[in-house]
């Protein structure tokens, strides 16, 4: 009997069907159940879970800012005049009192030697009163003695003494009290001179001081303005467009400025803390805030808030950026979970997963906001197992395999892989900023 080889392909190929479903079917021993036990552990998805726990939790607002020096000012002279020396340049350090430089002002050296010479001749002009006055009280003395005696002869014995010598005597006894009243006021008018000229004395001994520039503060010279021979007009002439001499900064004092939110100002308070992470050094300060401004900027709706940091060995420089951390508000016993265990939405909810490892979806009231957690006021109870990440890879109801993270505050160690069927990285959770 002829067979084409069409027909003969045919059979061979169902032959090798009814094989394979043969072998397949005598390899699942025919069993039901463990059909349905297999199929059940291939759709129960891995899940990363992390436990709610009770911890402190703390809000917080970092702020960038700036390092400012202390105090910055601009030094001038006080007096117009020539440079004669000039003793620091930028980068030097300077302490309070220390002579910077000195000016040469030859018009006041004149007017000082003036002022000293008419302090001179005012002390002689009350030397010579004074003498007036002694010998104008020694004549008076005589003069009276002499009236006083002949007017108790002529008491004694009448017709004695002619009444025109008593006349005579009487007046010169009251002239010469008149002159001694005259040399007194001559004396006091010498005595108000000399005052008058010492003050104008000390005037010019002041500017004469002022010809020596000093710091004003112990500080850094930050910037050189003039050199020797240079003109340098008074900085109090505000005719003149006064050049200063040298720009100095206290640095072993910085101030660090920050412009805190209208959101957070509330809970800025005088001595209240403050961490400061300096990114130039990488150094961590713990210090208090000192001072803000108690207005808003209008333009930015901030607050400007500052803390000090001494900086004796200048190693910080006015400039630099720090990030500087002001605690908000504290709970001692809170729910707490992962951030990336937040669904954000018209309510923020999270998955917890149950004792039978269902899929459970629970609204959720959020508090403080940390780095890597959420406060939970309501919605969950501590010990929960709520699903970090890919929410929506799960559905209610549906039953995972848990696998435990490590919560920590600072960061998340995963402590079991999660056997996940899918292989693409997982996407970022989105989370809704919890009440301070």
């Amino acid at each position: 009997m002829h067979i084409s080889k069409r027909t003969a392909v045919l059979v061979v190929v169902a032959m090798v069907a009814v094989a394979a479903i043969w072998f397949g079917f005598n390899r699942r021993g025919g069993d039901p159940a463990a059909d349905a036990a297999s199929t059940s552990r291939n759709e129960a998805a891995s899940a990363a879970v992390a436990t709610v726990q009770l911890r402190p939790a703390v809000s917080s607002v970092t702020v960038p800012g700036v390092f400012q020096a202390y105090q910055d000012v601009l030094v001038h002279a006080e007096v117009t005049g020539y440079v004669k020396d000039i003793f620091v340049d930028i980068g030097d350090r300077v302490h309070t009192g220390e002579v910077l430089a000195i000016l040469y002002v030859p018009q006041l050296d004149a007017q000082l030697d003036a002022a000293k010479a008419a302090v001179r001749r005012d002390q002689s002009e009350i030397e010579r009163t004074g003498h007036d006055v002694s010998r104008a009280m020694a004549i008076h003395a005589a003069l009276h003695s002499e009236y006083v005696r002949l007017k108790n002869a002529a008491a004694t014995m009448p017709g004695l003494v002619a009444q025109q010598d008593l006349d005579n005597k009487q007046a010169a006894d009251l002239s010469s009290e008149a002159q001694i009243d005259a040399a007194n006021s001559a004396n006091a008018a010498a005595k108000e001179k000399l005052s008058e000229d010492a003050a104008t004395l000390e005037s010019y001994k002041a500017l004469k001081a002022y010809s020596y520039v000093r710091a004003p503060f112990d500080g850094v010279v930050t910037f050189r303005y003039a050199d020797t021979g240079a003109l340098i007009a008074a900085g109090t002439d505000e005719s003149k467009n006064a050049m200063p001499i040298v720009r100095l900064a206290q640095s072993g004092l910085l101030r660090l400025r920050m412009p805190v939110p209208e959101s957070d100002a509330d809970y800025m308070k005088i001595g209240g803390p403050a961490v400061v992470q300096v990114q130039a050094t990488g150094e961590t300060i713990n210090t208090k805030i000192v001072r803000f401004t108690r207005s808003m900027d209008r333009s930015t709706r901030t607050m400007l808030t500052e803390v000090d940091i001494p900086n004796a060995d200048l190693h910080l420089a006015p400039g630099m950026y720090a990030d500087t951390t002001f605690p908000l508000k504290s709970d001692g016993k809170a729910m707490m979970a992962p951030i990336d265990a937040i669904v954000e939405g018209d309510q923020p909810y999270v998955l917890i997963v149950d004792n039978t490892n269902h899929v459970v979806k629970s609204p959720v009231v959020l508090g403080i906001q940390g780095p890597n957690y959420y406060q939970i006021v309501s919605g969950v109870k501590v010990g929960d197992r709520v699903i970090v990440g890919n929410q929506s890879d799960y559905q209610p109801g549906q039953v995972v395999t848990p696998s435990p993270v490590d919560m920590d505050l600072t960061a998340f160690r995963q402590t079991s892989a999660p056997n996940r069927r899918a292989t693409s990285a997982p996407a970022k959770t989105r989370v809704q900023r919890g009440q301070k």
